[in-house]
């Protein structure tokens, strides 16, 4: 079954089950994968990782939105999203902890010999490429500045 049969019949449970937000989570990532499939100028098929790219810039888009709503008080909001993403999630590979994203850009700082921030470009490039879907761009940023900054 792949992804976008599974969002179709988790839409279609979800609806018989009157889980509003699971509902409304679905039909946000199905509308983006139809936007994705006929957008340009001729209609086309998108992969398994085409999909799951969508559906984690959907989690990224809710996870801005959070950060955005707790900086404005509306932590009804903030709830909302977060119950959103804890759906969404469910359709993405597991993401690496944070032990293991630095464990990793130890591994790759070491191997390109970089020692200052001037190296930046290069870690993160590479990173990029290694832990694409498998980790929050963001926080791979974070572990790499942090890394990279002298004590």
């Amino acid at each position: 079954m792949t992804l976008e049969e599974r969002l179709d019949a988790d839409l279609k449970d979800a609806m018989r089950s009157g889980d509003n937000v699971r509902k409304l989570a679905i039909r946000a990532a199905k509308t983006a994968i139809t936007e994705a499939k006929v957008s340009g100028t001729e209609q086309r098929a998108l992969t398994e990782e085409d999909v799951q790219r969508i559906l984690q810039k959907q989690v990224k888009q809710r996870r801005d939105s959070v950060a955005e709503f707790t900086k404005g008080g509306r932590p009804d909001l903030v709830e909302k999203e977060m119950a959103e993403i804890a759906v969404l999630e469910k359709y993405l590979p597991q993401q690496m902890s944070e032990a293991e994203v630095r464990a990793h850009a130890e591994k790759v700082i070491a191997e390109l010999g970089v020692v200052d921030m001037k190296g930046l470009g290069p870690v993160m490039k590479r990173m990029t490429a290694d832990l694409r879907g498998q980790a929050d761009g963001q926080l791979v940023n974070r572990v790499v500045r942090e890394l990279l900054t002298p004590q």
